[in-house]
């Protein structure tokens, strides 16, 4: 069985490069467009016809340079405002004096805005703000002075610039904040797993050495005393965490990222399980199993943490209710579920005795059982009176066994 590293890329502000990168595209033609339709009316049409073939060859050529943060580095976004800051400052000489003085557009127009938001979505508001103030004093010198279509302009860009740029700021943040809510969520499933397996099988070998070295005497109940020891310390590291979850890092190019290590799927069987073969060597004299005559068929991955949940039920019964205590497996396969109920006749548990196990890191029935049956989507109901014994009812649905994949639609590598 292999592992292979799973990554969640969460970048919510990939769509705005490429909306930007759009409006350099239309706004260069709008921009064409207007010098075409009055270019009579130039002073110096030539000059402003270089200035706008500078303009498309840069529009164009530069297009991957607006296709992620990454991309636009702060060379690029330096020479792209240069470009529209000199455009800006030729329009009075190349367009006509009473045209410039009415209020014309610049030779780069729009395309301007282009610049700034750049800034805005690579460096957030403050980015934004230093950018548009260098538009706006470049508009003011162009115009000569303050004229109010010009401030109107000018405020304009800078309180949508800094907008955009804010907002940019607040969606990276939100980035990290989920990005490291489904690393948390991830880690925390895995530290439950872990808690399971090692409930299942080393802390239970420990337990037996602990009562086992007790009984005998000697220098096996000094072993039993470490043994005991050892199932103390490694329960309060289960109890505790045994998975680092501090692995959230943020690309510039893709967004925030999450890490997590899962099976291969190459490797994973997904054909049916008959969960009745899985239960069958439960069965002895003191457990009695009691199932349809049909196949009870489920994913494997849910057969086997059932399997597991009942194997946990058990090992309870014999811990708590004794050795010679018996036990009934009863399975039933309903239309949406599949129910699998644990019986023993036991003493029973006492009330409030699961809360206080847990509290100690005894976590037989938190993890091994509930814990289990709620990745599964499914449920796990414990009864028991005092003097009447335990009954453990599993629950599992049938089409929702995938419920808690925290994997959603995320794009992996």
């Amino acid at each position: 069985m292999t592992k292979r590293e799973r990554v969640m890329r969460m970048s919510v502000e990939q769509p705005l490069w490429r909306a930007l990168a759009g409006y350099r595209v239309l706004t260069m033609i709008y921009a064409v467009g207007l010098f075409a339709a009055a270019h009579d009316e130039f002073a110096r049409p030539w000059l402003a016809a270089g200035f706008f073939a500078v303009l498309v060859v840069w529009t164009l050529v530069t297009l991957p340079k607006v296709a992620s943060a990454a991309a636009c580095t702060k060379r690029f976004l330096t020479a792209d405002l240069t470009l529209a800051l000199t455009g800006i400052l030729l329009t009075p000489v190349a367009d006509a004096h009473e045209r410039v003085q009415a209020g014309g557009p610049t030779l780069p127009s729009i395309w301007t805005a282009g610049s700034v938001l750049a800034f805005a979505i690579k460096g957030g508001w403050r980015w934004a703000a230093l950018a548009s103030t260098l538009v706006a004093v470049a508009n003011l010198i162009e115009r000569g002075g303050p004229a109010r279509d010009t401030v109107h302009n000018v405020i304009l860009v800078w309180v949508a610039s800094i907008a955009i740029g804010y907002v940019v700021e607040v969606a990276r943040a939100s980035e990290r904040t989920l990005a490291r809510a489904l690393e948390i969520e991830a880690a925390t499933r895995e530290r439950e797993r872990l808690a399971r397996d090692i409930h299942d099988s080393v802390l239970q070998v420990l337990a037996m050495v602990q009562r086992r070295g007790a009984v005998i005497g000697g220098e096996a109940a000094e072993l039993g005393r470490l043994a005991g020891e050892q199932e103390v310390a490694l329960r309060t590291l289960v109890s505790g965490g045994l998975v680092p979850v501090s692995r959230v890092s943020e690309d510039a190019a893709q967004g925030a990222v999450v890490r997590a290590v899962e099976q291969d799927e190459d490797d994973v069987d997904d054909r049916p399980v008959d969960l009745r073969a899985l239960l069958a060597p439960f069965a002895d004299a003191l457990v009695s199993l009691a199932e349809p005559g049909a196949p009870v068929l489920l994913a494997p991955a849910a057969a086997r943490e059932v399997a597991a949940a009942v194997g946990a039920a058990l090992d309870n019964v014999r811990k708590h209710a004794g050795e010679q205590a018996r036990a009934w497996i009863l399975v039933e396969d309903e239309p949406d579920e599949v129910i699998v109920t644990v019986r023993d006749d036991g003493p029973g548990i006492p009330e409030g005795r699961l809360a206080q196990a847990e509290g100690e890191g005894r976590l037989g029935v938190a993890l091994s059982i509930r814990g289990r049956l709620r990745d599964l989507g499914g449920s796990a109901e414990l009864v028991s009176v005092p003097g009447q014994g335990t009954e453990v009812e599993l629950k599992v649905p049938k089409e929702t066994q995938n419920v808690n994949d925290p994997r959603g639609k995320a794009e992996q590598r």
